[in-house]
């Protein structure tokens, strides 16, 4: 076949194949039309009603959001870190251990699914409170002799966030755990590699992209977090989840709206730049 002959058929394949794909696409594309950007439309359109764009510059511009921004990266970033820390030893666990083991682990993480996020904040004020079954448990040991601070303090909203969070870490983790060949190890430890090296020099870079991924999906559900803030937190460290909510039911949707726009925006420069730090930290361990 000549070239010239081949080169057209090749792009009307193209075509065709083009052709064929738009179909398949057109209910995505209209579920994300309809689902976010109309959506996002009407929220930036309400965000700059009375005030337009000097609204933003105000919100930014308060000391009062600056410190609830603040709050809202401070906590979002401790949750994260602490289920890294817990996740992590937890899953490599999980991966190393018998598959009835390996079962009972799973469940374990999993059984707070089976109760809604409310009932379980809710379980955290009886743990937490002054009189709680903590608390008590102390007292009664004579490890204390006056209740500890644990609720309406930034410690308690850690402590519910992480318990609602870890999952979301330990997954991913997993997932990348068991991918990880045997075979790579006992290479390593053939050629004189200790326990600890080879952790760090074999298993620890192969596990990084579940880290990745545990670590920006904790994060962005941390930073909209509104539930357990609410009810484990004081108004003196809300959340800006706290703020959108307020603003809706007793002053109007505009600076709501304007909230929300601000955390979308930051939840994106925050994702991009966690995106960079990943991808470096992915080469240097290559």
């Amino acid at each position: 076949m000549a070239p010239g002959l081949t080169v057209a058929v090749r792009a009307g394949r193209r075509r065709d194949g083009g052709a064929r794909r738009w179909p398949l696409l057109a209910p995505a594309g209209v579920f994300i039309l309809a689902g976010f950007i109309v959506p996002l439309g009407v929220l930036l359109a309400e965000s700059l009603k009375g005030g337009g764009i000097a609204r933003y510059g105000e919100l930014l511009g308060s000391p009062v959001n600056q410190k609830v921004f603040w709050t809202t990266l401070r906590t979002a970033a401790l949750t994260t870190l602490c289920c890294a820390a817990l996740a992590y030893p937890y899953a490599y666990v999980m991966n190393r251990a018998g598959r009835k083991v390996r079962l009972v682990l799973l469940v374990a993480v999993l059984l707070p699914f089976w109760a809604s996020l409310l009932v379980r904040s809710f379980a955290w004020i009886a743990l937490l409170q002054d009189r709680g079954l903590i608390n008590n448990a102390l007292i009664t040991l004579g490890l204390i002799d006056e209740p500890l601070g644990l609720i309406r303090r930034p410690l308690g909203v850690l402590i519910g966030m992480v318990h609602v969070m870890l999952p979301y870490m330990l997954l991913p983790l997993f997932n990348a755990m068991t991918k990880i060949d045997d075979r790579l190890l006992l290479a390593a430890s053939s050629l004189g590699a200790t326990p600890w090296r080879r952790f760090v020099r074999v298993f620890l870079p192969l596990s990084l992209p579940g880290l990745a991924a545990g670590v920006l999906l904790v994060f962005v559900l941390s930073l909209g977090f509104y539930i357990t803030p609410a009810l484990l937190g004081s108004p003196s460290q809300a959340m800006i989840g706290e703020i959108i909510a307020t603003h809706v039911n007793h002053f109007g949707t505009a600076t709501a709206s304007a909230l929300g726009i601000v955390l979308l925006f930051g939840t994106l420069a925050v994702l991009l730049l966690l995106a960079g730090v990943l991808r470096m930290v992915d080469r240097r361990t290559r």
